[in-house]
């Protein structure tokens, strides 16, 4: 399935029901009076976000979405049948803009599983002619018709709900570290921006299924991608809603006298594409230490520790370091406010728990 994080789509709730003009006409009541029945409501229409999906792809497939109209009313005070509501899924994540001649305004904010909105609601039923009968009207010849149903055009923005977010320069290797530590299979080659779109991985806690961390493989960032080079607005919009942030630099961009310029480059575009960001906590990563000489990754070790920076070293193709690192994501996990999501931690003492029975999964579908 393609990854597409925008749709625009048109959406019309159902009208409602007229209501009917009747009169009761049986044997032996010759003067029978009014019996018509009111219109059923029209259907709604309603957005859920459902955990399953992983893409807006099948709204860019149908821009226009009806709900049911409600069903007219009839003689003998029969009622017309309610217009069925329509369900539109949505990846938990999204964010729902009315667009008017005015502009845009963000109606909803999925970011809740099974969460609802009524976005558009059905039109009332019309009232039949039983409803105006009166002392000085005893014989109503009209009824009341059903009202229209709501009309939006909606703007859809899939921004990816994610634990850790893993960031860094093209060809970093963030695809091969996901692939290595879930199940995720994200196209891997040799060159710089590989991946175009967003990947998920999952990794499930074998003894607790419920305790899980989602990982969000975000595309390769370059110098000025607050600007929207190199596609970096639609690639930083998914950073927002990581809780932290997996920081992996190749050990091929680490240069002697500024070793940790990569990461310097990119967290400056965080910053510049949105200030908050610049305070998510991080997760520096040295990768692809297969390629550097024994002497050259203890002295880049040395120079970490000298500089007080916490970094891992490790190598996602040959698995070296991974353990260790994989570790420190379920402590940082473990430790995220479920309050604050996004950005805080709070202090909790380390656990010494084993991770070898970490069985993981891929969720995308």
């Amino acid at each position: 399935m393609r990854f597409v994080d925008e749709a625009i789509i048109t959406v019309h709730a159902g009208k409602g029901g007229h209501g009917c003009v009747s009169f009761r006409r049986e044997k032996f009541v010759p003067r029978g009076g009014p019996d018509g029945g009111d219109g059923g409501d029209g259907g709604s229409v309603v957005l859920r976000a459902d955990a399953r999906l992983l893409s807006l792809y099948d709204f860019r497939l149908q821009r226009l979405y009806e709900a049911r109209n409600g069903r007219p009313g009839m003689g003998s005070q029969c009622n017309g049948r309610k217009g069925e509501d329509l369900i539109l899924h949505l990846p938990v994540g999204t964010l729902v803009f009315e667009r008017t001649d005015e502009g845009e305004s963000l109606v909803a904010d999925l970011t809740d599983r099974e969460a609802e909105v009524i976005i558009a609601r059905g039109g009332r039923g019309g009232k039949g002619n039983e409803h105006f009968k009166s002392s000085t009207m005893r014989a109503p010849r009209f009824a009341q018709p059903g009202e229209p149903g709501e009309e939006r055009v909606l703007r859809l923005e899939l921004k990816i709900l994610a634990d850790a977010g893993i960031i860094g320069l093209p060809n970093a290797g963030k695809s091969t570290f996901i692939s290595r530590v879930s199940a995720a299979r994200p196209k891997i080659a040799a060159y710089p921006f590989t991946t175009l779109t967003p990947n998920l991985g999952v990794m499930i806690d074998e003894v607790d299924p419920d305790r899980r961390l989602v990982l969000a493989d975000i595309p390769g960032l370059i110098e000025g991608a607050h600007l929207g080079q190199g596609l970096g607005h639609r690639f930083l919009k998914h950073v927002e809603r990581t809780r932290f942030l997996v920081h992996v630099l190749s050990i091929e961009d680490v240069d002697a006298d500024d070793p940790w310029a990569g990461f310097d480059l990119v967290n400056e575009e965080l910053v510049r594409f949105d200030a908050a960001l610049g305070e998510r906590v991080q997760v520096q990563v040295v990768n692809k230490i297969d390629l550097a000489e024994p002497e050259t990754l203890e002295t880049l070790r040395a120079r970490a520790r000298a500089d007080g920076r916490e970094i891992f070293f490790i190598s996602a193709m040959q698995g070296d370091g991974l353990e260790l690192l994989t570790e420190h994501l379920w402590h940082m996990r473990d430790a995220l406010d479920p309050h604050d999501p996004f950005v805080h931690l709070r202090e909790i003492e380390p656990e010494k728990e084993e991770f070898e029975d970490i069985e993981v999964i891929y969720t995308r579908e």
